[in-house]
Parts: C-alpha cells; sequence; structure tokens
C-alpha cells in the first residue's frame, strides 16, 4: 500500500490550554476533542502517519494532551511553526506577532514528508467520506510525477458547512465540468437569511451565493513536490509584504490558486455530502457534542474510539 500522511495544522491553537481553548474542547462522551475524530477517520481510510505542526513552546502540553494518546495507535511527529522561522534576509518586523500563515505551516514539514500528503485544520470535523475519497485519489490516481502539481480537495456543500450562531467564511469555489477547480474565492459574512444566503465580499459588498456550491475546507491533497513550491514562494510572498502591514498571510488557498491561473497546477474537487462541525462560536460547542453523540448512536463511531 502507498504511503499517505495526515498532517494536521495546530499551531494556532493559542498560549494556554485549557477548556478556553476551542480546538481542546471535548465533544466527545470520554473526553475525546474534535482532533480524535479527524485521526480516527484518517486512520480508518488508509493513512499510516500522523504529523502535528505545533509551537515549540506547546510541545510538552500538547503531547500530554492528545499527543501520547494517538502516539499509541499510529505513527507520529511533529513539526513547529514559529514567528522567527524565516528564510536568509528577512527578519520579523516590528510588531508582528503571530505566524505567516498555513503555507508557512505546511511548509514546516519539508524533509518529513516524502509521500502524498493531506493537510486539514486542527479544529475542523470533516466527516469519514472526505478521507475517504482523498485517501483513494492519492493512491490510485495521482500523478506526483506529473509535469503540474497534481492536487485534490474536498469539496464541501456550503449549506453543510453553516453555523446557527453566526456568519462564517468561506472560499467558495468554481468547479469545472471535468471536476477540476477554476477558482476560489474568499466569501465572508456567509449566514442564511430570508429564507435563503446572504454573503459579502469583505469590504461589505453583497455576493451571491448558492446553498449547493463546492467550499472548501482548507481540506486539501497534495504530491510530495508541493513543499518544493512552498519553499520557492515563501521568499516572493515577503518580499511583497508592504511595510507595515503586520498582518499579511502566505495562505494555501492563495498560493494553489496562483498555480491554477499560471497552469502550474490542477485541482480535483472530491465532493462530500458530509456535514462540517466546528466550533466557530462558543455557543457552537452543544452543537457539536450533539451531533458526535448522534453518530455515535447511528454506529458511525463507537462510544470510546479506540478501543
Amino acid at each position: 500500500m502507498k504511503n499517505t500522511t495526515l498532517v494536521i495544522m495546530a499551531a494556532g491553537i493559542g498560549s494556554r490550554f485549557g477548556g478556553g481553548i476551542k480546538q481542546l474542547a471535548p465533544v466527545g462522551p470520554n473526553g475525546e476533542i474534535i482532533m480524535d475524530y479527524s485521526i480516527h477517520d484518517a486512520l480508518e481510510a488508509g493513512f499510516n502517519k500522523i504529523i502535528f505542526i505545533i509551537r515549540r513552546d506547546l510541545e510538552q502540553d500538547f503531547k500530554e494532551i492528545i499527543g501520547q494518546r494517538i502516539e499509541k495507535v499510529a505513527e507520529v511527529a511533529y513539526a513547529f511553526q514559529e514567528l522567527g522561522d524565516l528564510p536568509e534576509g528577512f527578519s520579523v518586523p516590528e510588531g508582528r506577532k503571530k505566524p505567516w500563515g498555513t503555507g508557512q505551516a505546511v511548509l514546516t514539514v519539508k524533509g518529513m514528508v516524502h509521500e502524498p500528503f493531506l493537510v486539514i485544520n486542527a479544529d475542523d470535523y470533516y466527516g469519514k467520506e472526505a478521507f475517504r475519497k482523498i485517501h483513494e485519489h492519492m493512491v490510485s490516481e495521482m500523478d506526483e510525477d506529473a509535469d503540474v502539481y497534481d492536487m485534490c480537495m474536498a469539496g464541501f456543500i456550503l449549506e453543510n458547512t453553516l453555523s446557527e450562531n453566526g456568519s462564517v467564511t468561506r472560499g467558495v469555489c468554481q468547479v469545472g465540468e471535468d471536476g477540476y477547480l477554476k477558482d476560489v474565492t474568499e466569501t465572508y459574512d456567509i449566514q442564511r437569511k430570508d429564507g435563503g444566503l446572504s454573503a459579502s465580499d469583505g469590504c461589505g459588498n453583497p455576493v451571491s451565493v448558492e446553498p449547493d456550491q463546492h467550499v472548501s475546507m482548507n481540506m486539501w491533497g497534495f504530491p510530495p513536490k508541493f513543499l518544493d513550491e512552498l519553499e520557492r514562494g515563501f521568499p516572493s510572498f515577503l518580499s511583497g509584504v508592504k511595510e507595515g502591514d503586520l498582518k499579511a498571510e502566505y495562505l494555501l488557498p492563495s498560493i494553489v490558486d496562483g498555480l491554477i491561473k499560471s497552469g502550474k497546477g490542477r485541482v480535483k474537487v472530491l465532493e462530500t455530502r458530509d456535514r462540517w462541525f466546528g466550533v466557530t462560536y462558543q455557543e457552537d460547542k452543544a452543537a457539536v457534542v450533539a451531533a458526535i453523540r448522534g453518530l455515535i448512536e447511528e454506529g458511525v463511531y463507537k462510544e470510546k474510539l479506540y478501543e
């Protein structure tokens, strides 16, 4: 069986652990957090290595909270995202507090990954179907040696990714008839309104979205050589950051979109009808707990995940 790795972006979980950190809020009946269910589904789908991207100062606490538990059921490694981990010739602007986004996060696994890999967020529940479809695509269809970057993503249905407690931001996708991604547009303030959906472009201007549109939830499948592209592109990104901009981020959707537009990459959109769960708002936690309980009652998960 072809090796495949799951990379979990968890460097943004905060400076302390406990009930106030949404990625570590218990949602299962035995204290399981959302990451537990993602890892369980990935292992079941056939992924055989887990890499956690974390902050170095959180390493010991992170291992105690979840890492040591996962090490009992899978091969585990750690990568570290730090604000000051920059290419030669660059330095952290005065006043910058946060690392440089998801592109920098994934770049930290370069040298650790030599096989197709899947990237996910730590605090999103994706469902079994997406892991299964992406793994099948990686082992049977992804061409690691193609002249372009052969990538894939889980295409969630917009109405399955909404919160009942407020608006959300989503990467709304345009998908060609061939099933490949044409465009990703970051769309803001998406919420149910007057029997339909409302949204904006981030500048207050309304935009039209449909409930059945595909959206990206930062669940990307990449060939290992994509890490070379991240390494090449990071200095160019840093060179383009305007003086005084302390929030610019090197983001996976923008990087992927640029590869598509330049003809250097293609992304197969693998539709999933599973419902996404996440704790965007504090009020979302109760709904996630209820949803997990419902999945257990339906037999999707065991009461104790790793029995």
